[in-house]
C-alpha cells in the first residue's frame, strides 16, 4: 500500500522553487497573509518577494533582516505605509525572528482573493459537497484550509465536478 503524503509536501515541492527565486523560504507567508495583516488589508495588498542583503554574513552571526516587497492597490498604499511598523512586527512574530526590517511598496493591481470569486460562481450544491467532505476533520485550521482548497479545485474543474475526497 502506498504511503499517503501530506498535501503541504506536494505543494512545497511544486511551487517551492518559484518562491525561493523570489526570496521566500516557504509558501506559508502567502497562505498566512490575511491573518498577518488582517482581512481588510489583505484584499488590497500581497507579498511579492523578500529581498535579502547581498553581503554574506560572518560565520556564527545572526542572519540579517530583509526587505519585504509588497504589491498594493494605489488607494491603500498610504494605509499600508502608515501600518508598515505593525506589519513588520506581525510578520516577524509569525516567523519567530526578526526576518523583516522594512517594507517596500510597489503599487499595482492585486487580484481578488479566491474566496470572493468562488462565492459568486460556485454552484451551492458543489459548495455543500465540499463542506460535507471536510466536515469530518476535527482541527479547525486544517478543516478551513482544506475547505478553501476544495472550493478552488471544484471551481477549476470543467463542469464544476467535485473531486472525490477519501
Amino acid at each position: 500500500m502506498a504511503r499517503v503524503k501530506p498535501l503541504a509536501d506536494l505543494i512545497e515541492s511544486c511551487v517551492g522553487p518559484a518562491f525561493a527565486a523570489q526570496g521566500f523560504a516557504s509558501t506559508d507567508i502567502l497562505a498566512a497573509w490575511p491573518e498577518i495583516v488582517g482581512e481588510r488589508l489583505a484584499r488590497f495588498c500581497r507579498p511579492e518577494k523578500l529581498e535579502w542583503p547581498r553581503r554574506r554574513r560572518a560565520e556564527g552571526t545572526a542572519p540579517e533582516s530583509g526587505t519585504l516587497v509588497v504589491c498594493v492597490e494605489s488607494a491603500f498604499a498610504l494605509d499600508l505605509q502608515h501600518l508598515a511598523p505593525v506589519v513588520i512586527q506581525r510578520v516577524n512574530a509569525h516567523y519567530g525572528w526578526a526576518c523583516i526590517h522594512r517594507i517596500s511598496l510597489r503599487q499595482g493591481r492585486v487580484s481578488p482573493p479566491i474566496r470572493r470569486a468562488l462565492a459568486r460562481n460556485l454552484d451551492p450544491a458543489k459548495r455543500g459537497e465540499v463542506a460535507l467532505a471536510v466536515s469530518r476533520i476535527e482541527e479547525e485550521g486544517l478543516r478551513d484550509a482544506l475547505d478553501r482548497l476544495g472550493l478552488a479545485v471544484v471551481a477549476e474543474q470543467p463542469g464544476g465536478r467535485t473531486p472525490k475526497i477519501r
